[in-house]
């Protein structure tokens, strides 16, 4: 386990567009995290993209999973989670807009729709208005998060924002501060050698083409 060989696999999976992309024209961005996990001889990455995917009809939490002891699969993509029960009653036409006058169902949890987001709200802005409030239901649990890595890995270090290349073809994250810095906490166990300069740029306001393919 080296920092170079970490950098090694996250450049191999951005070549492959399997590395988590916030410019993805089928999401539309709604929330991040990255998890961080490594002792002495294994390591793991799970970033999470929560997104609207019109074309799949629901939130759907996109994981991406890294290291070099993954229970199962490959580097790369991991499950994708969708989180509202109730798709049927909030855009009941496939229209893409809220219906209005329903809550959204999480995981059997009603989150009620603030006055602003009335009928007709694309349903993007829906779902980012109901993320600060709940990320922990919207993200993975700890079941989900730890499910293509061993159950006894400990966690160094969680990411709510961070800064993203616009384009891994011109900076891949080898290159870039925030995946270097990564890497060398999951090669020294060390959560202190994570120290951002750039500003994190992580928010979906900063990704405006995200989801409109």
């Amino acid at each position: 386990m080296t920092t170079s060989s970490i950098l090694g696999q996250f450049d191999l999976c951005a070549d492959e567009a399997e590395f988590p992309d916030l410019d993805n024209g089928y999401y539309y961005p709604v929330d991040v995290r990255i998890s961080l996990f490594g002792d002495t001889t294994r390591w793991a990455m799970v970033a999470e993209l929560l997104g609207y995917d019109p074309r799949g009809g629901n939130l759907t939490d996109v994981m991406h999973r890294f290291g070099n002891c993954l229970t199962r699969g490959e580097p790369g993509f991991g499950d994708f989670l969708a989180r509202v029960d109730n798709m049927d009653e909030i855009d009941p036409d496939g229209a893409e807009v809220y219906a209005g006058g329903v809550p959204v169902v999480v995981r059997g949890t009603a989150l009620a729709v603030g006055a602003h987001a009335g009928a007709g709200t694309p349903l993007q802005d829906v779902f980012r208005s109901l993320a600060p409030a709940n990320k922990g239901l919207l993200l993975a649990d700890e079941t989900e998060l730890r499910a293509d890595i061993p159950s006894d890995l400990p966690e160094l270090l969680r990411l709510d924002e961070w800064n993203q290349p616009e384009d891994f073809g011109d900076v891949p994250p080898g290159r870039h501060e925030t995946f270097r810095m990564i890497a060398d906490v999951l090669d020294s166990g060390d959560p202190t050698r994570y120290r951002p300069t750039l500003p994190a740029n992580t928010h979906w306001s900063c990704w405006p083409y995200a989801g409109t393919l």
